[in-house]
């Protein structure tokens, strides 16, 4: 499932682009070991400041499995400030009408191998399906994308492969670099389409993202009165109620040392729990 973020609705998605920018630092930093920026665990660049378009592809538990980056050509973009090298003196393409696609990845860690929806072969497509389309829609004709041999033979044998390239490859890094275009046309889209099998619209409304997103949030988030949704034991209910009945520091003391003298009857998980009551957190306040 696709959602696309970009300069209107990006402060409605600032989970889904931080686990974003997670995702590139664990793809191209950690896997590929390219020479990228990554700060506190976030891949970023000064091209995401410039308002790209981000498509992504979240799974059915709202967590981000895949994405790529759509940049105006008229302005800033990788090929002409990072890459110019590979167009051999010739000037960068400029036009309203071609946009270029970069920062594309998928998570291999929790896809799997084959053709079904959780796969890398279904979110790749997914992902290419949903940017294309998204372009097309924006009246974009082309798109141009720097890409390595591996990548430009994935795209050959998905019903994906490049009209024309411009330049000739350059060693970049530890890999060969190529700039490939690609049109945005039905006959593309259908292409992929068929290769995938994927027949139904990819897109997601921002409401349907942030319903699934945040829904996400919830599960995974632990209550703090009993993290495993268990039963409370009688000797919890007493110190659940001794913590919430204090009225003093001194009180609230004298049931933590209580608690701390018979934490060999709790686990861990119930420890916690209740060391953090709704009364304890007023007084560590």
């Amino acid at each position: 499932m696709i959602i696309v973020i970009d300069g209107i609705n990006q402060n409605k998605f600032t989970h889904v682009l931080d686990e974003m920018y997670k995702l590139r630092a664990r793809v191209f930093g950690d896997r590929l070991g390219w020479d990228v920026n990554i700060v506190d665990g976030r891949e970023r660049d000064h091209f995401d400041d410039l308002h790209p378009a981000h498509v992504v592809s979240i799974n059915d538990e709202g967590d981000v499995v895949g994405c790529m980056r759509l940049l105006q050509t008229t302005g800033p973009h990788m090929l002409s400030d990072v890459f110019h090298s590979i167009l051999d003196g010739e000037p960068p393409i400029r036009s309203a009408q071609v946009w270029e696609a970069t920062r594309f990845c998928v998570d291999t860690k929790k896809l799997g191998r084959g053709r079904g929806e959780n796969s890398v072969s279904y979110v790749t497509s997914e992902v290419m399906i949903g940017s294309f389309e998204y372009a097309k829609m924006a009246g974009v004709l082309d798109s141009i994308a720097v890409i390595d041999p591996v990548m430009n033979r994935v795209l050959q044998r998905s019903g994906n492969a490049p009209y024309d390239y411009l330049g000739t490859p350059k060693p970049m890094g530890k890999v060969v670099a190529m700039a490939a275009l690609m049109d945005c046309s039905d006959e593309r889209i259908n292409g992929i389409r068929d290769y995938a099998a994927i027949e139904h619209d990819v897109f997601l409304t921002d409401e349907q993202a942030l319903e699934l997103v945040e829904g996400a949030k919830t599960k995974a988030k632990p209550s703090a009165a009993n993290y495993d949704h268990q039963p409370l034991t009688q000797l919890e209910k007493y110190f659940v109620e001794q913590m919430s009945s204090a009225t003093s520091k001194a009180e609230v003391e004298s049931v933590l040392k209580l608690i701390e003298a018979l934490s060999d009857r709790f686990t861990p998980e119930q420890k916690t729990a209740l060391l953090r009551t709704p009364r304890a957190f007023a007084h560590e306040a």
